[in-house]
Order: structure tokens, then sequence, then C-alpha cells
């Protein structure tokens, strides 16, 4: 299977949450039978995050030894800026030729990045937030723990 990790995620595991032991237990995405992404993007957010709470050097070691364990996509990808934009316009109501039930939704532009990196990687994203839900089967596989 592919993981592709939201920023909320990482959190979880450095901070060794009850999240983070659910995520071991029921997916155990680091076993040889998965592969673990993250958008770039989610690199950038947790190091700020990382700043602005003054994580400790125990954190920053731990965040620093997850992140040697997850594959990493780059932005710099033509068919990742399409699907960004499908995905935007989706979420706006203004795709041409996706309709919606929902009212318009502005969704953040990073979390823009981590849903179209689970889309074009096919794999299913890890959340603890309800900001993708929306994409749920047309552009996502979804796990909201």
């Amino acid at each position: 299977m592919i993981y592709v990790f939201d920023t909320n995620i990482l959190v979880h595991y450095i901070r060794e949450s009850v999240i983070m032991v659910e995520v071991e237990d029921k997916i155990d995405p680091f076993s040889e039978a998965n592969e673990t992404w993250i958008s770039a993007v989610s690199i950038g957010e947790i190091r700020s995050f990382a700043m602005q709470s003054k994580w400790g050097q125990k954190r920053i070691f731990r965040l620093e030894d997850l992140l040697q364990k997850l594959l990493v996509s780059e932005v710099n990808i033509e068919e990742l800026h399409h699907r960004y934009a499908e995905i935007d316009a989706f979420s706006q109501g203004k795709h041409p030729t996706l309709t919606s039930d929902f009212s318009a939704r502005n969704m953040g532009k990073n979390d823009l990045w981590i849903a179209a990196t689970a889309s074009l990687l096919e794999g299913t994203l890890l959340t603890t937030d309800s900001d993708f839900s929306h994409l749920k089967d047309t552009f996502l596989t979804l796990k909201q723990l």
C-alpha cells in the first residue's frame, strides 16, 4: 500500500500520541509491504511548527529520524501542478467537468499540495482533520483518524 501522511500525523509521531500508536498497530506504514510518503511542503510546515512550538532537541532528533524514514514527493512536477489546480477548482465548485454537492471550500495551500500528492500517488491520505473529506472518492482515498 501507498500511504501519504498529512503534516498532523507527523506531529502525532513526534509526540508519540495515541494516534501514532493506532497508525502503527492498524496500518504499520513502515513495513516492507508499504510505501509511506509526505509532500515536500510538509517538511517546511512541520519545521515551522517545531520552531514556533519551541521543540527541544529530543523532539527535533525524533523529527529528523522520522523524516529519514519517509519518501518525499517534490512539488516541481507538472502533473502534480495540474492535480493541484483540479483539486482547488473542485473545492471552489468551479471545476469545468466535475460537479459537487457541497458549498465552496477554501483549502489551505499546503493542504492542496498534500491532497494533490496523495491523489497523484494514488495513495491513502492519513489525517486527523476533516479538511480533505470533500475530496474522498473523487480525488482521494482517505483515512481520517
